[in-house]
């Protein structure tokens, strides 16, 4: 099951997009939540609603946090070479969501992948309330 997944996802992916840069999340301080979006150069619908879906639920439920800097977006393009090293960290070689908690100099990773590639275009919603519930419960 697992492998059929992974090659739809393979496949989708191949759809034309234009790339972005990882952006945001230097230099933290402190306690945090970052956001990672994964991506390569060519993104399926499905990629581009978890960016879209995700975008839409930080600056309606978490700007408050992002403007103080508890929760930080990065979208990084695995495609460039200067993301080599990031992908590499979180073993991505597709499209990915990670939400990652930076506590007390620690930092613990939950791989949201798979969840949201089966929610993100047929149940947005859904997409966003799970998020939602994943930062919150990463922010206590």
């Amino acid at each position: 099951m697992l492998v059929s997944f992974l090659a739809v996802v393979l496949i989708a992916c191949g759809n034309n997009s234009e790339a972005q840069a990882a952006s945001g999340g230097k230099g933290q301080i402190g306690d945090y939540v970052e956001v990672l979006y994964f991506h390569g150069k060519q993104r399926c619908l499905t990629c581009r609603s978890i960016e879209q879906n995700t975008r839409e639920l930080l600056s309606s439920k978490f700007s408050r946090q992002m403007k103080d800097g508890k929760v930080v977006f990065r979208i990084i393009d695995i495609s460039k070479d200067k993301n080599r090293k990031m992908a590499q960290k979180y073993q991505v070689s597709w499209s990915s969501l990670f939400v990652v908690s930076h506590k007390n100099g620690k930092e613990y990773s939950e791989n949201l992948t798979e969840f949201a590639f089966g929610n993100s275009r047929s149940s947005p919603d859904k997409f966003k309330s799970g998020l939602a519930e994943k930062i919150t419960q990463v922010l206590r």
